[in-house]
């Protein structure tokens, strides 16, 4: 047999599968498109996360954009995240020229055109859904955490958590954890101290300093309500598609504590609320982090932690992470060794440490008795790559040089007119658009300190001394009442989550509840 038909018979065996799959292109040996069978990925193992890797320029996008809308067509919803604006195309068919067609043809594949449904998501101004959570729902450990407090700091950010849940003080948006902070030093310091323990003035300032700190970043914007329901993630149209959730975070590079923010609660309310799904056949959602190497550059160790740990433990939830970017040495070892299936687009040897870098790079492919890896990274066209996947048992497929199928959507952005014209036909824009301003800590202790002064400024003349207690005040009757410990208590089994020792918060998943 000679080295050709070996190649196929190995290629057809290792990327044929009994479960249903998707599509990305022909094999490709000794610069000859191979139209005699395709490079398949089962639906079955992409809960084992991957990752798209690749010099600027070499097609990672479009390889996502294929990736995306072969499983929103398999009823697949996922979440992209758009960080240089690119993928908004994805939304409405695309265009055939000469140049698609060829690709298509040599691949053995005909070219049609299809949009897919498409959500857009917003952590700031720009057109989309505006995502929100709010400080109670992230708690005291991961409030922290996204502070990049000390043990002390953060064990102070505990103890005014407790003060609030006690007290029924709301904590919703950064207004109201910075009221509870200058109140605790100033009017509430004695009740505080008598209660839980006097605390430092200094270290209180320099929480309020990182609190202010993220609120510049765009906090402001993010934490308040309506909080997103991370269910409204895993929908499909009436026609059973998957849709394509296209969150722009465009200035993410001005906001990496604001991304890091957001990530950390998205991670950890998404395998807080779905429920374990054990071995499906395909997986509920698919999460694509677009420059990858933004978030890992700027990323707390909080960040990396908590990404390495729901990594390893989110695909028993049915969700798989992929994390598209310029070089697997991008990613932490530990997480990369994480990721089950590799598409490695083509680097650039301009220095000498690129050269160095290549070499590492294709030690974290397998073995290939047609390729030589690392000669093979530099000489990758455009709207090529190397894969290396899982079968549906879970055993590292032979690596492959594949030649990408065309996108069937459009490969540019689109105008803001046509973004505006799918954003008026969203199903939840309007839900999320409405900014709820209940009462919480901001305006309970301030009107509380209100009528404090007023009681102070006019006092009643010739009031007899009496050494009865002073009649209780509204709120210290609604906190001392039956109803008031019960919601006090419900609050405190919300708040209990403990995943890992970083869930702690209340869980959007209890909202029934008239304080959530």
């Amino acid at each position: 047999m000679d080295t050709k038909a070996k190649f196929l018979e190995e290629i057809t065996s290792a990327y044929t599968f009994k479960g249903d799959s998707i599509i990305l292109g022909a094999p490709k040996l000794d610069q000859a498109v191979l139209t005699d069978t395709f490079i398949r990925i089962p639906l079955k193992t992409l809960n084992r996360h991957g990752l798209i890797a690749g010099a600027t320029g070499t097609g990672k996008t479009k390889t996502l954009q294929i990736i995306i809308e072969q499983l929103s067509a398999k009823g697949i919803p996922s979440l992209v995240m758009d960080v240089k604006g690119d993928l908004s195309g994805v939304a409405v068919p695309g265009e055939s020229n000469p140049k698609v067609e060829e690709r298509n043809n040599s691949i053995g594949i005909p070219f049609t055109t299809s949009g897919s449904p498409v959500e857009f998501l917003t952590l700031s101004h720009d057109s989309g859904a505006r995502l929100r959570a709010t400080v109670l729902e992230f708690g005291p450990v991961l409030f922290s955490k996204i502070l990049e407090l000390n043990d002390t700091q953060a064990s102070v950010i505990s103890m005014i958590f407790k003060f609030c849940d006690d007290h029924q003080l709301l904590l919703l948006d950064l207004d109201d954890i910075k009221k509870v902070l200058n109140y605790v030093i100033n009017e509430g310091k004695e009740a505080l101290s008598a209660e839980y323990g006097a605390i430092s003035p200094a270290t209180i300032g320099t929480i309020l300093r990182k609190v202010i700190e993220l609120e510049q970043q765009g906090g402001d914007i993010f934490f308040g309500e309506r909080s997103f329901d991370v269910n409204d993630l895993i929908r499909t149209n009436e026609r059973g598609e998957g849709y394509i959730s296209v969150l722009r975070v465009t200035d993410i590079q001005d906001r990496p504590k604001l991304f890091s923010t957001f990530m950390l609660q998205l991670l950890a309310e998404i395998y807080s609320t779905f429920p374990e799904a054990g071995d499906l056949d395909k997986p509920k959602l698919v999460i694509f982090i677009d420059e990858a190497h933004l978030i890992f550059n700027e990323a707390s160790k909080a960040l990396l932690s908590q990404i390495e740990t729901i990594i390893k433990l989110i695909r028993s939830k049915g969700i798989g992470i992929f994390f598209v970017t310029q070089s697997p040495r991008d990613v932490p070892d530990s997480v990369l060794g994480q990721l089950g299936l590799k598409v490695q687009h083509a680097l650039r040897a301009f220095t000498a440490k690129d050269r160095k870098d290549i070499k590492l790079t294709a030690e974290n492919y397998p073995l290939s008795d047609y390729y030589t890896v690392d000669t093979l990274l530099t000489e990758l066209g455009i709207g090529e790559a190397i894969i290396a996947a899982l079968n549906e048992k879970g055993i590292p497929t032979p690596l492959v040089h594949c030649y990408l199928r065309s996108p069937q959507s459009r490969m540019d952005i689109l105008t803001p007119a046509e973004i505006n014209n799918i954003m008026s036909q969203s199903r939840i824009k309007t839900k999320y658009d409405e900014v709820i301003n209940r009462e919480s800590a901001y305006e309970i202790l301030t009107e509380k300190l209100s009528a404090n002064t007023s009681d102070v400024e006019t006092p009643v003349p010739n009031t007899p001394k009496t050494s009865a207690k002073p009649e209780k005040s509204t709120l210290d009757q609604i906190l001392n009442s039956s109803a008031g410990r019960q919601i006090g208590r419900t609050v405190a089994n919300t708040l209990v989550r403990g995943i890992l020792g970083v869930l702690t918060g209340g869980s959007k998943s209890s909202k029934k509840s008239s304080w959530f």
